[in-house]
């Protein structure tokens, strides 16, 4: 007892470090009590949280705040806009075309799959190549079966998204427009006496707004150079794929290894064993490397200083907790836990 006495006394005797302890607490608390409820406000966050750059740059440039809420919010709804009736009908053509294309596919992999047995008859035989292609036409099925019922589902779907269309660009520009009005607010309920709190914040700050501003740009240039260069080599789902590759960058690691199984199995299907083929494969591959060392390196000038292992871990932890939104901010909260428990101990030494 005594052990465990001595330990809150010398990490927990701080006013500020129990005060920063309970904040982060509670907001986690709220998030996944509430998170569902709270979605749209906390997406709206995120959103004013990434046109606040755009914001500031233009405030450095003397022009005031509201001019430069307005204009970046008018040229964020023209990218809603453009996403809304631009992408997405073009993506959903593309997927019911592969849904459509699905069964001439796997009769092509059947056939290939056939060949196996008699290529290779000591590694596989004729009655697994059939269990592999039943398990393969199961899996399809009950996919099938999911898609069907949330086209089933889809009006309460059509409906939340409607409210999401109202409501979130509202939430955005007055989190933009009033930002300093509410950050006020909220400080008059937190002691004055907050100076560790603040510089946590400042240093995780730092980091979180590199990192995301920097995913997204880089997720925009990714699905740009890999749409281009799918159309331009004539693949099929050019902009489907290309979503997908741009979407993959936000799973460190094991984004990029899933999304190749899918851009490489349908230029298979597409053409084969050809130079189309090996020269599509190169020219991906050529994207992924790009993107690694050069791209990353240049939008995220702050490196976020996470082992491989705690980013595959925070990935799973808090996309488990939150889905694709714990996802996307598992490093930035994963920075957060770090950038507490770097300052936690040298808080306490200082004191002591």
């Amino acid at each position: 007892m005594r052990l465990v006495s001595d330990w809150f006394k010398r990490y927990l005797s701080d006013p500020e470090v129990v005060f920063l302890a309970l904040l982060l607490i509670i907001g986690f608390a709220v998030i996944i009590t509430m998170g569902d409820m709270l979605a749209p406000v906390l997406a709206s966050v995120v959103i004013a949280y990434l046109l606040e750059g755009l914001v500031g740059k233009l405030e450095q440039r003397r022009i005031p705040r509201l001019p430069a809420v307005l204009f970046v919010f008018t040229v964020f709804m023209l990218f809603v806009t453009v996403v809304i009736f631009g992408l997405l009908p073009q993506l959903s053509q593309q997927v019911t075309q592969l849904f459509q294309q699905i069964p001439a596919m796997l009769g092509e992999g059947q056939a290939l799959l056939m060949q196996l047995p008699e290529r290779y008859p000591e590694l596989i035989s004729l009655e697994q190549v059939s269990e592999i292609t039943t398990i393969i036409r199961q899996e399809i099925a009950e996919f099938g079966q999911t898609v069907l019922s949330m086209s089933l589902s889809s009006v309460v779907g059509v409906i939340t998204i409607l409210v999401y269309l109202i409501l979130m660009p509202l939430l955005v520009f007055f989190f933009l427009k009033d930002k300093r009005l509410i950050i006020d607010w909220i400080m008059q309920f937190l002691p004055k006496n907050r100076h560790f709190a603040d510089t946590v914040w400042h240093d995780v700050d730092r980091q979180i707004a590199n990192y995301v501003r920097g995913k997204f740009w880089e997720i925009i240039i990714v699905w740009s150079a890999s749409f281009v260069t799918f159309a331009f080599m004539g693949l099929q789902y050019a902009m489907l794929l290309g979503v997908l590759v741009g979407l993959s960058v936000i799973i460190p690691y094991v984004g990029a290894a899933v999304v190749t199984f899918p851009v490489i199995l349908i230029a298979w299907f597409q053409w084969g064993w050809g130079a189309d083929f090996i020269w599509l494969s190169v020219a991906y591959f050529v994207v992924q490397a790009l993107d690694g060392n050069v791209l990353v390196p240049l939008l995220f000038s702050e490196v976020v200083n996470l082992h491989p292992v705690a980013i595959i871990v925070a990935i799973l932890v808090f996309g488990g907790l939150w889905g694709f939104w714990g996802v996307f901010f598992a490093i930035p909260l994963a920075t957060l836990v770090q950038a507490v428990m770097s300052a936690w101990p040298s808080r306490v030494a200082t004191e002591s």
